[in-house]
């Protein structure tokens, strides 16, 4: 197995891209909630700021997708719906969509939301080691357990 992926960058539209480039090992799954996650960046705090993306699979095969930023306070919202002509707010129903679970813990630099997504046959995950997240408490998202 090998360690779990870091990126360390600042948010802009331009590393939206990068982010996808760099975790095509992980499948289709995996960047379009890492870039969804990103973007709510960009979107809702600025272009600049800085924002840590991990990832890592599990012994069981799921893949755990972290995206943190500096801001406790900007928290992301699942909206009910999103009307035919609007030009965002998909993002984290896509993200509900595809994980079997997700939320948002509070650490002692901000925010991580994370999600966690099943492997499937042939979906492209790498196996890498199991990290942990110490310190953090879930406070958003959604978690069946």
């Amino acid at each position: 197995m090998r360690p779990a992926t870091t990126l360390e960058l600042l948010a802009t539209p331009a590393e939206v891209s990068g982010v996808r480039r760099a975790l095509s090992a992980y499948g289709a799954e995996v960047q379009l909630c890492a870039s969804e996650l990103v973007t709510n960046v960009v979107q809702h705090l600025g272009e600049g700021v800085p924002v840590t993306v991990r990832v890592w699979c599990d012994d069981g095969g799921r893949t755990r997708l972290e995206v943190t930023d500096p801001d406790p306070r900007a928290l992301p919202v699942l909206r009910a719906s999103v009307g035919a002509d609007e030009e965002s707010g998909r993002g984290l129903a896509l993200l509900d969509a595809l994980a079997s679970r997700w939320g948002v813990a509070h650490g002692p630099g901000g925010k991580t939301v994370w999600c966690e997504l099943e492997a499937g046959p042939g979906d492209g995950a790498v196996p890498v080691a199991s990290v942990g997240g110490p310190g953090r408490t879930a406070t958003a998202g959604r978690d069946p357990r």
